[in-house]
């Protein structure tokens, strides 16, 4: 580990090897990112020198992702949670990545008055998937501010997206299929119109659990829907496309 004795690690986190260069702190209890983020963050097309904004950004996963795969893009996350966004901060110091990633403390609904309107060329986001009627809460904060529409809803963090991308810009996100009508609703109230879409289901004969969307704001109507991507062989063995983006591929 190159940064090795930068590294600030409470009693209550940990230190994982992304396998690309690269470690990321997580709380010992509580959310921890899971394939979302590296699905979003090798589905998202970045083009060199771009401004790209990270809606809530939790540990900093995707931003510490993208600067892997885009050694030239500007990266901010944005994150409500003090905790989680002062972590983040420890671990863009602690890979060195300070002059390419920046954290920031901050209310996903307020992101138009914080940055600015047309301040980003493209905005990630892997927004809770559940709104408050779906399931049950998890008692832990982040947790559940991580999974339900608790702090923020997607109509929300639609409307803010379309204010800071720049005229042409893009947004990335990854969510579930039992709300994609909904959401490609939302997208195009908000003029970011559905460009690629991609389904994933967890092994061919299943149902999508996932869904990856592509939308560029004041685009054309037209979306390509891609082939699907199915995340097992059989149990417990990844498929052959997913084991080239865990190595750094792109979808």
């Amino acid at each position: 580990m190159s940064a090795g004795e930068s590294w600030e690690i409470r009693e209550d986190e940990q230190l994982d090897d992304l396998q690309n260069g690269y470690h990321i702190l997580q709380a010992g209890k509580g959310f921890r990112f899971g394939m979302d983020a590296v699905l979003l963050a090798a589905f998202a097309r970045v083009k060199p020198g771009e401004r790209v904004l990270d809606m809530g950004t939790g540990s900093g996963i995707i931003p510490i992702l993208l600067a892997a795969r885009h050694e030239t893009a500007q990266i901010t996350g944005l994150e409500i949670q003090p905790y989680a966004a002062a972590m983040a901060a420890r671990s863009v110091a602690g890979n060195g990545l300070q002059e390419r990633i920046a954290i920031r403390e901050g209310d996903i609904r307020e992101a138009a008055s914080i940055f600015g309107a047309a301040s980003f060329d493209v905005v990630v986001s892997n927004p809770p998937y559940m709104t408050g009627r779906h399931g049950l809460v998890n008692p832990d904060e982040g947790a559940a501010a991580a999974r339900h529409e608790i702090l923020c809803t997607f109509r929300e963090l639609a409307e803010q997206t379309a204010r800071v991308l720049t005229g042409t810009g893009r947004f990335y996100l990854i969510h579930r299929p039992f709300r994609l009508a909904e959401i490609l609703d939302v997208l195009r109230e908000y003029r970011l119109e559905p460009k690629r879409m991609r389904l994933v289901f967890p092994f061919a004969d299943r149902e999508p659990n996932l869904v990856l969307l592509e939308a560029c704001r004041g685009g054309r109507p037209r979306m390509q829907v891609e082939k699907p991507l199915v995340i097992y062989e059989r149990q417990g063995v990844y498929t052959e496309e997913l084991r080239k983006i865990y190595a750094g591929g792109c979808i």
